[in-house]
């Protein structure tokens, strides 16, 4: 079984219109970040991520954002490994989000 399962951008859409309890990190580096990211996503990096893990709700839903889609995927099997429990990697990462005009 997959330690995470793909999200579609639609997808992402629809739970976020369910539910503000959510959590999204963004792997990408942070020049990448601050262009453009998803509004209430985090920056991630090997810097700060002992402190995400420490500080963040394990049982809400994680979705893991990089360029596109392919990178989040390691991240996102390496977060379910440290104990989240609900981890989605957004399929097309944040350039189908931004095609998708959000």
């Amino acid at each position: 079984m997959s330690a995470f399962q793909h999200l579609s951008v639609n997808q992402l859409i629809q739970m976020q219109s369910e539910s503000d309890e959510l959590q999204i990190v963004d792997i990408r580096d942070a020049a990448s970040y601050e262009a453009g990211h998803i509004l209430g996503s985090v920056n991630l990096t090997n810097e700060n991520l002992a402190r995400f893990i420490g500080d963040a709700d394990m049982d809400l839903p994680l979705i893991v954002v990089c360029y596109h889609g392919i990178s989040s995927q390691s991240a996102a099997t390496y977060l379910n490994e440290q104990g989240f429990d609900d981890v989605f990697s957004l399929d097309g990462g944040y350039s189908a989000w931004h095609q998708a005009n959000l």
